[in-house]
């Protein structure tokens, strides 16, 4: 058998339907592909506990949680103080997902930006990164996170980020971090890594955000954590870089803003 080098998923969904069946074997096949950690996130806080339950069956699964910008009008606002409750558990790394969909849910506008900015006081009070969802929101977003950051400074990372060069320019000026989804891997999305190339090496992270967003060769399956493999091998190319040297940049990433998860010693 290949021994891959380590990286990390930072962001999939183990608590979805898609997962139902077989997560044994799904969190084996990720391990087979060089993936030793993952981080699965809760999208409704309802569903906390069946996300958590999930980051303590398995030693390598870490969780975060928060409410996704498109349910922030079908469930009850979050309270700060919920989720600084929530992140005193051992395996909760961060905030959210959180954020800003104006693609799909524009007509919530405003709840989600009271969600979002809900979300970044916890993460400003907590010191746990914040993971934040954007799509068809560039401005909006800009402008939150730089008014919010010059109120208090918080850590943060763009998930799965596909929006334009505005937006990324101004998370990496605030010190946030950018994560490479299978998006950046799809054939025609050349201009999407030259945005992530523009970036400092040292602020790009890998997930999958499975089951969503399969990188070849396997897009339009099912997506899963050991498909990180796959989007690390095409977009490292785009960085000149070897698989190695990509992967063990990235694991530098992660664990210097998922700090909690890098320094967990295996005790709930």
């Amino acid at each position: 058998m290949i021994a891959y080098p380590l990286i990390t998923d930072s962001h999939c969904h183990l608590d979805f339907p898609d997962f139902n069946e077989g997560l044994d074997d799904i969190v084996e096949r990720a391990a087979q592909n060089g993936v030793h950690r993952m981080v699965t996130i809760c999208t409704r806080l309802p569903e906390e506990p069946k996300v958590r339950a999930i980051a303590e069956r398995y030693e390598n699964v870490f969780y975060a949680a928060g409410t996704h910008p498109m349910n922030a009008a079908k469930v009850p606002l979050v309270t700060t103080e919920e989720l600084l409750s929530l992140s005193e558990h051992p395996k909760f790394v961060a905030i959210g997902e959180t954020g800003l969909d104006y693609h799909y849910t524009s007509e919530s506008a405003d709840v989600q930006k009271k969600s979002l900015i809900l979300h970044i006081e916890a993460a400003q009070t907590s010191g746990l990164p914040l993971i934040i969802h954007a799509r068809a929101a560039d401005e909006d977003m800009a402008e939150i996170l730089t008014s919010e950051f010059a109120n208090a400074p918080y850590s943060c990372v763009m998930h799965c980020f596909s929006s334009g060069e505005t937006l990324a320019k101004a998370a990496v000026d605030l010190g946030f971090y950018l994560s490479m989804s299978g998006i950046a891997a799809f054939p025609k999305n050349a201009e999407l890594r030259d945005i992530f190339k523009k970036a400092p090496l040292d602020r790009i992270l890998l997930e999958t955000d499975s089951p969503y967003l399969a990188p070849p060769p396997y897009r339009g399956k099912r997506n899963e954590p050991g498909y990180t493999r796959f989007t690390a091998e095409i977009v490292s190319k785009a960085f000149d870089m070897s698989y190695d040297d990509f992967a063990a940049q990235t694991e530098k990433n992660f664990e210097r803003l998922f700090s909690k998860a890098a320094d967990y010693k295996g005790v709930l």
